[in-house]
């Protein structure tokens, strides 16, 4: 895995999530500049995806396939339904959920390294 692309993605979403947390505890509904943000990292993920598929199939590693490619479906899902979510809740727990949102992006991020390592 790349391990720039990979801390770039980590490092976006963890402020999305301070973002979304502060609007939160401002009593906010998300904004459309925390959904462009997201938008940002979800063009992140999606070159993740496409890099990592490349180097899935280059590989001569024993990585499963399925469960990495699975776990790069994921990451591409996680911030679309939580910012739905957080468009459809009326009030502050709706950025809440879009914090928790992107703060599992970087856990399925180390999930991704560590399959990659252990292949």
């Amino acid at each position: 895995m790349n391990d720039v692309l990979s801390m770039t993605i980590v490092i976006l979403a963890v402020l999305a999530a301070v973002f979304a947390l502060v609007l939160a505890a401002l009593n906010r509904r998300i904004n459309w500049w925390l959904l462009g943000f997201l938008g940002v990292v979800e063009l992140a993920l999606v070159v993740q995806f496409v890099v990592g598929t490349v180097q899935l199939i280059r590989t001569d590693q024993d990585i499963s396939g399925i469960i990495f490619v699975g776990y790069l479906i994921g990451t591409l899902a996680v911030l679309p339904l939580g910012a739905l979510w957080a468009l459809a809740e009326k009030s502050r727990w709706g950025a809440g959920a879009l914090a928790v949102a992107c703060l599992v992006v970087p856990v399925l991020i180390l999930r991704l390294n560590q399959i990659w390592i252990a292949g």
